[in-house]
């Protein structure tokens, strides 16, 4: 069975793509001021150490969204990132089912996933990532939204 037979009934949508940015303030401000998005959902997750804000087209409450990440703190993930490559384009995220199912398709393929059990996304989604080698040099963010959204 293909990969993609394995994880076509997991992934759902794709859900966002990620951001980084030094400055959050300031990305949603010119995000909106330019885009005309609005910011969906805000919040601070300090177990990845980042300040982020979802935001979307006007009405828009399911569709894909903008994800933008700002590092609350020196050592986190998206600092090391703004350190290395300056802001941009840092992940894409897929909705998927079952994150667990799809991690075990993906490590039975020899893919790598980046963490032995799923951390907590925004708004308590359940998340992994594939790791970018694995991917065609982008990181891939595995979203399993949590049961309330």
């Amino acid at each position: 069975m293909t990969l993609r037979a394995e994880l076509g009934d997991l992934v759902t949508a794709i859900d966002h793509v990620g951001i980084a940015v030094p400055d959050l303030d300031a990305a949603i401000a010119f995000h909106r001021e330019t885009f005309g998005l609005e910011v969906a959902h805000e919040e601070v997750n300090e177990e990845q150490g980042v300040r982020e804000a979802m935001l979307r087209a006007p009405g828009d409450t399911t569709g894909a969204a903008i994800q933008l990440l700002a590092p609350s703190r020196p050592d986190s993930t998206i600092a090391k990132f703004l350190d290395r490559s300056g802001p941009g384009l840092q992940q894409l995220a897929l909705r998927v089912t079952d994150v667990d199912a799809a991690c075990d398709a993906l490590r039975a393929k020899g893919l790598r996933v980046l963490f032995e059990k799923p951390k907590r996304g925004t708004s308590d989604s359940r998340v992994n990532f594939v790791h970018p080698k694995d991917a065609g040099g982008v990181l891939v963010e595995l979203v399993q939204p949590a049961e309330s959204h």
